[in-house]
């Protein structure tokens, strides 16, 4: 009889997805190549731009400075609001692409330090950059070398093994909280535990004295636009660092505006973003509002 190729698990995120031969992963990044799982995503970049920091965004690291951002495809959420859902919830061959190995975007982005001293460093952002964390090690780790700063943008639903694998590599990073419910991340397709995977990713950035990290939710409205669930985040989120999250962690509080599957929807109301995030200051003392 014909020996057949094994399945294969994947341990990026909480979906476990088991994988036959050549199969992708809900994330539409990862593949099951020959028995293992590997980044189908790798080097494979979508979108390329020089951005303000604060467009990350990044309240209170390295402000009037400038990062070169990139992404590649793929997400192992689904949000039904995705704002980036073109390349984010699209796979290799849904979304032009093109290779850039890790030397390429670090020379990159060297040449742009050359040309504007405000360029700092390297954004990794726009789809999830997790499902592809490869590829983020390798970029990050060449990088360093080069006294550039590597920015993390992500929905912190990754296992603790990939952050083992950027240990030291991060100097800041945005985390979206989505909401504070596992029903939130229901109605994100994420996987069964993913609010805890999220939450253990922000507490073990938070305590992590190498890394800046600011925190985002994303008000939609019927869905965590209650007081009593950003409080309860805001709670929390203070009580991270050791109890000084209060005066180490920066929140956003930011505004929904109709996208994907959700354009049917008004967009979140000024003075409710406005509202929540007084009740964040509660708990801590670096509250933003966005898109209002």
């Amino acid at each position: 009889m014909e020996a057949r190729e094994p399945y294969a698990t994947c341990t990026v995120c909480p979906h476990h997805c088991r994988l036959s031969p050549g199969q992708l992963g809900a994330c539409r990044a990862r593949r099951n190549r020959d028995g293992a799982v590997v980044a189908d995503n790798y080097g494979r970049v979508t979108s390329l731009a020089l951005d303000p920091i604060e467009k990350k965004p990044l309240a209170r690291f390295m402000p009037g400075t400038l990062v070169v951002s990139l992404g590649n495809y793929g997400c192992n959420l689904h949000c039904p609001f995705c704002q980036n859902a073109e390349i984010s919830q699209a796979g290799k061959t849904q979304v032009p692409w093109r290779d850039l190995s890790p030397e390429e975007l670090v020379a990159l982005t060297v040449d742009a330090r050359g040309r504007d001293r405000r360029v700092v460093g390297i954004a990794y952002t726009y789809n999830e950059p997790l499902v592809g964390w490869e590829y983020v090690r390798d970029c990050a780790r060449l990088a360093h070398e080069h006294g550039l700063v590597n920015v993390l943008v992500s929905n912190g639903c990754a296992a603790r093994c990939v952050l083992d694998e950027l240990s030291g590599l991060i100097d800041a990073a945005n985390i979206d909280l989505k909401g504070f419910t596992d029903a939130f991340y229901d109605a994100c397709v994420a996987g069964p535990g993913a609010l805890a995977c999220a939450r253990d990713t922000i507490a073990r950035l938070a305590a992590d004295p190498a890394c800046h990290l600011e925190v985002t939710t994303l008000i939609v409205p019927g869905m965590n636009d209650t007081e009593d669930e950003i409080d309860a985040a805001a709670s929390w989120l203070a009580g991270l660092d050791g109890g000084r999250g209060a005066d180490t962690i920066t929140y956003h509080v930011t505004r929904f505006f109709p996208r994907w599957h959700m354009r049917d929807r008004a967009p979140t109301p000024v003075e409710t973003v406005y509202r929540l995030a007084d009740v964040a200051r509660r708990h801590l003392a670096h509250v933003y509002t966005g898109n209002c």
